[in-house]
């Protein structure tokens, strides 16, 4: 039964823009049950965050006949659970219509803006400026899956990985602000110079990124004269022995752990690397909605103690 607000009993309160706009009435809604959903504290902040689709902002196209809310579920669930896009449990819509939405927002850069949205309200919730002074860049080589083509995967030497190399550049909270996937054998100077012009173009106040040794060479000189970056390349101790964390090293190497979480990310299973660009800025959302929602019900928490 649909209420008169649009919304089906099992999604209480959805006001989204396929259901206030689109034709997402005539669906039946499901009742949030996994843990990678979208919980109403995180759906109360993203909401207002959601790209304004291409048929509502009168650039044509055909209204979206889902809710928003389930759509962005399945894909998290997918992300955190690593499944195929065939074993969308049967609670989700059909699977061929959340890739079609997948592949929609991967397109047209849609979950690119709801990411950097969400990054820039969690860098203001922090006290910092929404747009970043500096930056921290490294690289992480995954295994490749079967799926992968062998025209873009590719052998890291230094790592013996046979696969995909994730190229991340991040704030100095870990929050990414770029991502670049290439084969293993890309090297990481290379693919600084595509991630650091980018960066330096959308980020008008970034001066400063700190970087390992594998960035060292004629790309300092470069980013300093070209760019006007200071790249700053934090060496390790050739005496040290073990396991140590390095000045603003370890705040990149927090990030690929926290990417980890998400099972899809564990290997490369993406036959392009833009796909896998995509599921990255996914993983990402969903830190940042639950830190938000944290952040959001702690005072709410505290003040109904209080009380």
């Amino acid at each position: 039964m649909i209420t008169g607000d649009g919304s089906s009993p099992s999604t209480p309160g959805c006001d989204c823009l396929a259901h206030r706009f689109g034709n997402a009435a005539d669906r039946p809604g499901r009742r949030a049950r996994y843990g990678s959903d979208l919980s109403d504290a995180e759906w109360a902040l993203v909401r207002d965050l959601l790209p304004v689709p291409g048929w509502l902002a009168g650039r044509g196209g055909r209204p979206e006949g889902y809710c928003h809310r389930q759509m962005i579920d399945a894909v998290r669930y997918l992300v955190d659970n690593g499944i195929k896009w065939r074993a969308m449990p049967a609670d989700f819509p059909p699977w061929p219509r959340v890739y079609a939405f997948f592949a929609r927002w991967r397109d047209a850069g849609l979950v690119a803006e709801l990411h950097d949205r969400l990054r820039e309200t969690v860098r203001r919730a922090e006290g910092r400026d929404a747009e970043p002074s500096a930056a921290v860049i490294d690289s992480q080589s995954v295994k490749a899956d079967a799926t992968v083509a062998l025209a873009s995967r590719g052998f890291d030497a230094g790592k013996k990985v046979n696969g995909r190399k994730r190229h991340l550049l991040t704030d100095t909270l870990g929050l990414l602000l770029d991502v670049l996937v290439t084969p293993a054998s890309t090297t990481d100077r290379d693919a600084a110079r595509v991630l650091l012009p980018a960066a330096r173009e959308r980020f008008g106040r970034l001066a400063r990124v700190w970087a390992d040794g594998g960035y060292t060479g004629h790309l300092v000189d470069w980013s300093t004269a070209q760019l006007d970056i200071v790249l700053d390349v934090v060496r390790r101790s050739d005496d040290t022995r073990g396991f140590q964390v390095l000045p603003r090293r370890w705040v990149v190497e927090r990030s690929f752990a926290w990417f980890l979480r998400s099972r899809r990310l564990v290997r490369d299973y993406e036959r392009r690397p833009d796909t896998g660009e995509a599921v990255v800025l996914w993983s990402m959302t969903m830190l940042m909605s639950r830190r938000l929602a944290a952040r959001h019900q702690c005072p709410a928490a505290k003040a109904g103690q209080a009380a």
